[in-house]
């Protein structure tokens, strides 16, 4: 596959190849997303609210991607210079064009003194929506009342809330009070279609950019394969396409304004609107160049290049077009959480879409597996999957603490907002590649990816669900089965012939592996999964003491929470450098005389029958959570 597209990346030069573009920051950091949390009723007080129960609950995002519902929008037949109102879920917005580049009446209108009866405005809302337990909302509003005011203070002590220039309202003013109050928050990005909302631009504003109403025609083919929500929403009112003459200036002209007001990068989305609008341009290749073309510059002038997340773009226009600079974008379907087949089987869909499609799309860009929600019924099966998927992590949990699981997100994610990242993009092992891990009820997939001392496979049961030929949609087959992974031999040829060290992540269990060792038998139930560390066992000099370092075992990826190691046989010790809190783990064939943490004797416990060699990690602040470990033996 690498070699394939090496060839393609010399023959067209239209895109470049992932290894020779700089990656965005976000991939080894855990994020927010606004979007199931909030749909289009997403505010800023909202957004505040959530930041404010991360860094309560533990761990503070370094992202957040405000999604749909912030942009200036209206219908055909609305007032130009009045948004719409009263939008709640995805859907209702697809007919909508936009209207202004600036931010919506409600990120306009943010000024600190005015957020407390937006809340109440809200509560007001649910009431009538509905809420039985008054008591309980009156107590949650009063709750995010006490906290939006002690906010306010802080805010209002800020001599640039009350200057003159009018930078003490709107996205400005709250990304800046955003980052003043919560230190660790790095990048907000916002989100809006490729062709600046779901269904374009308006004509009648935004008049230099030569917008015009086009039809969005479907060819028979594609309408007769599924049924889609947004497709027949936008065939309904056709596209405002912005002249291609103008591609440039119109995403100059939006990028520019988001970058001047403190917003660090965009999730792009809709893409698949350029192939049906294209008849008048030249088709499909002809507009999807002079829109990326466009949209390239625009990226490199205003968010330094990289700074873009595609969502929506599976198709070969923009793989092939739009990868110059782009160095993320989505890899799989959407987290479907209340879809009533998706509760638990499409769950499986999702991981093996984003797992398959990365073994090409990774040849461009960085696989973003997308969002999930850590209260979920699956969420540890997708927090799993997301910890070797070598991007980064963010989830859409709702408002409110009980709707955050602190426990599983400090499985992934350190307490700065950072994760232990692998080095790669996860992908599927060799003996997973031609077989069907959805419904052919003997199969697991298995991912694989590498960390700077170990490597990781993960195995999960996504049999369950598939596509059906007849009803044109996912559907689950809800047969309760068990299964054994039957020992397949993984003839693959390995570099290093000593011993590996295997950690099972669900049972805690260590064993012994190498290239000439019988394969492993797993069995897994349905929408189930178990972690596979591998580490190298280092012997130390003469001694014979042979060690391996798993890292922090709380977290999926235990292995990644190792920086650095040293082994020095002149005075039998080893030195490892350790990122994260927890429970550290390692194998030792015997007790080490002393172990020091941090320059300080540690307390350890070391198993004889096992060779487990444990003890727990405290979070050293102010080394930003690095800490120095060493054995000596």
């Amino acid at each position: 596959m690498k070699e394939s597209f090496s060839a393609l990346r010399v023959h067209m030069n239209t895109f470049k190849l992932l290894e020779e573009k700089k990656l965005r920051k976000i991939v080894d950091k855990f994020g927010w997303c606004t979007w199931d949390a909030c749909y289009l009723t997403v505010d800023p007080a909202t957004i505040w609210t959530r930041v404010k129960e991360f860094e309560e609950g533990g761990v503070c995002p370094k992202f957040i991607i405000i999604d749909d519902g912030w942009q200036s929008i209206s219908f055909d037949g609305d007032d130009l210079d009045k948004d719409a109102e009263n939008l709640v879920l995805g859907g209702e917005q697809m007919t909508a064009r936009l209207h202004s580049f600036k931010e919506c009446k409600k990120f306009r209108n943010y000024k600190a003194t005015e957020r407390i009866q937006a809340i109440i405005e809200k509560a007001k809302l649910i009431r009538e929506s509905g809420e039985q337990d008054l008591h309980q909302l009156d107590e949650k509003i009063k709750k995010y009342s006490e906290e939006l005011n002690a906010m306010f203070d802080e805010v209002e002590k800020e001599e640039s809330l009350g200057s003159e220039d009018g930078s003490g309202s709107g996205m400005e003013a709250f990304t800046r009070d955003l980052r003043s109050r919560f230190k660790g928050l790095d990048d907000i990005y916002v989100c809006h279609a490729l062709c600046g909302a779901w269904n374009g631009v308006r004509p009648e504003t935004l008049t230099h950019l030569k917008t015009k109403i086009v039809p969005f025609e479907q060819s028979p083919g594609l309408d007769a394969t599924m049924t889609d929500l947004a497709v027949d929403r936008i065939v309904e009112a056709g596209i405002g396409l912005v002249h291609p003459s103008k591609a440039h200036e119109f995403y100059d002209s939006m990028h520019s304004y988001l970058a001047s007001v403190g917003i660090t990068g965009a999730k792009i989305d809709v893409f698949q609107t350029l192939e049906s609008v294209s008849e008048e341009h030249g088709g499909r290749v002809e507009l999807a160049k002079a829109y990326y073309d466009g949209w390239t510059k625009s990226m490199i002038k205003n968010f330094s290049g990289s700074g873009i997340l595609a969502s929506m773009q599976q198709c070969n226009d923009f793989f092939f077009l739009a990868t110059k600079e782009i160095s993320i974008g989505r890899v799989g379907d959407d987290f479907w959480w209340q879809d009533p087949q998706g509760v638990y089987w499409l769950q499986g869909v999702q991981i093996v879409h984003c797992a398959y499609n990365s073994i090409w799309m990774g040849q461009m860009i960085q696989p973003d597996w997308d969002m999930f929600q850590s209260d979920h019924v699956c969420a540890e099966y997708h927090a799993a999957s997301r910890a070797i998927s070598g991007g980064p992590i963010y989830i859409s949990d709702h408002l409110g603490k009980a709707s955050h699981n602190f426990d599983l997100i400090k499985k992934f994610a350190f307490r700065d907002g950072t994760i232990p990242k692998c080095l790669h993009y996860g992908l599927p092992t060799r003996d997973s590649l031609f077989k069907n891990p959805l419904f052919d009820k003997e199969s697991i997939l298995k991912i694989f990816n590498f960390n700077k001392f170990g490597g990781v496979i993960g195995a999960f049961n996504c049999q369950g669900a598939g596509w059906s030929p007849k009803e044109h949609r996912f559907k689950g087959y809800k047969e309760y089965v068990e299964w054994d992974q039957n020992p397949e031999a993984a003839r693959s040829h390995v570099s290093y012939a000593g011993d590996y060290l295997v950690y099972k992540k669900q049972s805690e269990e260590i064993l012994f592996m190498n290239s000439k060792s019988d394969p492993m038998e797993i069995t897994l139930e349905p929408s189930s999964f178990d972690l596979f560390s591998f580490v190298p066992v280092t012997e130390l000099g003469t001694s014979g003491v042979r060690f391996a370092p798993l890292g922090l075992i709380n977290m999926f990826n235990c292995v990644g929470t190792v920086e650095e190691m040293e082994v020095s046989g002149g005075d039998n010790s080893i030195r490892v450098e350790l990122k994260g809190e927890g429970r550290f783990m390692a194998y030792s064939s015997c007790a080490p005389k002393m172990c020091y943490l941090n320059s300080k004797e540690a307390e350890f416990k070391w198993e004889d029958e096992t060779g487990k060699l444990s003890f727990y990690v405290p979070w050293p602040e102010q080394s930003g959570g690095i800490s120095q470990l060493s054995f000596n033996f």
